[in-house]
C-alpha cells in the first residue's frame, strides 16, 4: 500500500474531523505526510483550516463549493480544533447562556475565546478565530 492510500484511507475510516500531520507519523515522514495532505487539498478531500491543521471536505450540493463535512459546520471544527490543540478556551457570555439553557435566544455563531497565549489563526468557511 502506498502512502497515499494509507493517508486517504486513515482520513476516510476516521471518527475525528480535525487533522494534524502528527496523526500521520507512523506511516511516513513529515514532508512526505505534508505532500499528500497538500495533494488531498488540492482534490478536495481536505481542507486546510490553519498552519498543519486539515478538516474533511465535502461538496455543497447547492452551491458546489467544497465546504467542512463536519456535522457540527464551520463552529464544530473550530471547536475540535482548538481541542485538539489543547487550548483552554471559553465560549463569550452570550453563547455560554445559550448552551446552558438561560437564554432562549441563540447566537447565529458561537464565539470562542482562547487565552492571550494562543496566536494561531484557524480559518474554517467564513470563520475565523484568533485574527489580528
Amino acid at each position: 500500500m502506498t502512502i497515499a492510500t494509507k493517508v486517504k484511507t486513515r482520513v476516510n475510516r476516521s471518527k475525528k474531523y480535525v487533522f494534524d500531520r502528527s496523526d500521520f507519523t507512523d506511516i511516513a515522514g513529515y514532508d512526505q505526510v505534508g505532500r499528500e495532505l497538500r495533494k488531498l487539498v488540492k482534490s478536495g478531500s481536505l481542507l486546510r483550516i490553519g498552519y498543519g491543521l486539515y478538516t474533511k471536505a465535502r461538496m455543497n450540493s447547492i452551491t458546489g463549493k467544497i465546504m467542512p463535512a463536519s456535522p457540527g459546520g464551520a463552529d464544530g471544527v473550530i471547536l475540535e480544533a482548538v481541542k485538539k490543540l489543547g487550548i483552554d478556551y471559553k465560549f463569550d457570555e452570550f453563547s455560554q447562556r445559550s448552551i446552558d439553557g438561560e437564554s432562549l435566544q441563540v447566537p447565529a455563531s458561537f464565539q470562542i475565546i482562547t487565552s492571550n497565549r494562543f496566536k494561531r489563526k484557524i480559518v474554517v468557511s467564513n470563520r475565523v478565530l484568533n485574527a489580528d
